[in-house]
């Protein structure tokens, strides 16, 4: 079966990019949302809807985070770094720009295995494996953003319930 899109039309660099842009495009909507509810008294669906959507963007900011940098073999701490940005708001924009400025977004996704010893370890061959199969590593993406909203839709807002 093919498709009329290629996985590799979507580089590493824009597939990071694209989400941190959203990321902090949904901080706009959370801040807004709750202008909404606590200035303009305009009730709690403003904010739930935005807070919904920014929980989600984050969530797959954090999975695209380490997706791109096992690829990309940053470390351990930058991927860490990467989802802490997103804890601040539109700080993943300053952090995505310093990223590709340092040449920490450039390459393809690594398909194939390189001399580099991390290409050699089980992650590495399970991203490569996963990467060589792009419909089930979107589904398995995608599942998995869909399982931590559940579970963090199941625990509750945070702050609580008001």
């Amino acid at each position: 079966m093919t498709f009329p899109w290629s996985a590799a039309a979507v580089s590493p660099r824009l597939f990071y990019r694209t989400i941190a842009i959203a990321e902090a495009v949904t901080w706009t909507l959370l801040i807004s949302g709750m202008l909404l509810k606590y200035v303009a008294d305009a009730g709690g669906t403003p904010l739930l809807i935005a807070g919904s959507l920014h929980g989600f963007v984050f969530i797959t900011y954090a999975l695209t985070a380490v997706l791109v940098g096992l690829n990309q073999h940053w470390p351990v701490r930058l991927m860490v770094l990467a989802v802490i940005t997103a804890i601040v708001p539109y700080a993943t924009v300053p952090f995505d720009i310093r990223l590709d400025r340092t040449g920490r977004l450039d390459g393809d996704w690594r398909r194939a295995a390189t001399d580099d010893p991390r290409d050699h370890t089980w992650v590495g061959r399970l991203l490569r494996w996963m990467l060589n199969r792009p419909m089930i590593l979107i589904s398995s993406f995608t599942v998995t953003v869909a399982v931590i909203m559940t579970v963090l839709l199941a625990l509750g807002p945070p702050g609580g319930r008001s």
